[in-house]
Formats: C-alpha cells, structure tokens, sequence
C-alpha cells in the first residue's frame, strides 16, 4: 500500500485519507474490497446519524421536457452542507428520478432502484452522502406535475 494508492482511493470515493489507509490496510491493498469496506462503514454510520434533525435544506425544481416538473425539499442539518454540490448534485438525481418514476411518497421513493444505477437503491444514494457529508439527510416532501 502505498501513498498513491490511498490518494486514488479516497479520491475516487470522497472518504477521508485516514479512512482511506484503514480500508486499504482491511483489505490487504485490494482497491476494490477497499471500497465496499468504505461503503460499509459508511452506512452504518449513516443509520447512526438517521434520528438527528435536518434543520437545514434545499428545494430543487425540476422540468423535464417542458411536460413534467418535480419540486423537492430536502432536508439536512446545516446550511454549510445545503449548499455544498454534493448536496445539489443529490437534489438534482433525486428531483430527475422523481420525474422519471412518478412514486407515490417519500417512502415509496426511498425503496426505488436509482434510475442512474439500478444496482443501488434512493435510500443507499442518500446513505453514501451522509457518509461523505458526515450529516443525516432526508427527503421531506416532494411534487410531482405532467401535463
């Protein structure tokens, strides 16, 4: 394992560089087991961090085509995190998700495949984020228009 290799990694995943030599050092230098051992740890602490309150937020609109359009609250603990792009960025897949699938409430959403990668669910999408972020997230409400 080398300085180079926790660098890619925690470029390529957001973790923090110590974060990043401890999943090298489990994995025994498999990049690969590095990351699912990443992404593991960052959802249990995401379930830890799912009780705080999300005092903070952003509303995303979203017209897709002229013919439908999403308007999404989501919450998060604070406004240096609300207007981060990581957050927009997550505003902005769920709002298109939203347009694309139609559910009928938030907890509906939650357990949809993520259009962009059908492999992960919303929930695990939120979860990754509020690893990186180090913050709970939650989609307070959401609108959905077609003409």
């Amino acid at each position: 394992m080398t300085a180079e290799d926790v660098q890619n990694l925690r470029a390529e995943t957001g973790a923090g560089i110590m974060d990043c030599k401890r999943a090298l050092m489990e994995a025994a230098g498999d990049c690969t087991a590095a990351k699912d051992y990443l992404m593991a740890q960052g959802l249990a602490k995401a379930e830890k961090k799912g009780e705080r309150a999300t005092g903070a937020g952003y509303l995303e609109s979203y017209i897709h085509g002229g013919r439908i359009g999403v308007l999404l609250e989501l919450r998060c603990e604070t406004d240096f995190v609300a207007r981060g792009d990581l957050f927009r960025e997550l505003a902005r897949g769920i709002a298109m998700h939203i347009s694309a699938t139609d559910p009928a409430s938030p907890e509906a959403l939650l357990v949809e495949p993520y259009i962009r990668d059908e492999s992960i669910t919303i929930e695990n999408l939120i979860k990754g984020v509020i690893a990186k972020t180090g913050e709970n997230i939650r989609i307070a409400r959401f609108a959905r228009f077609a003409l």
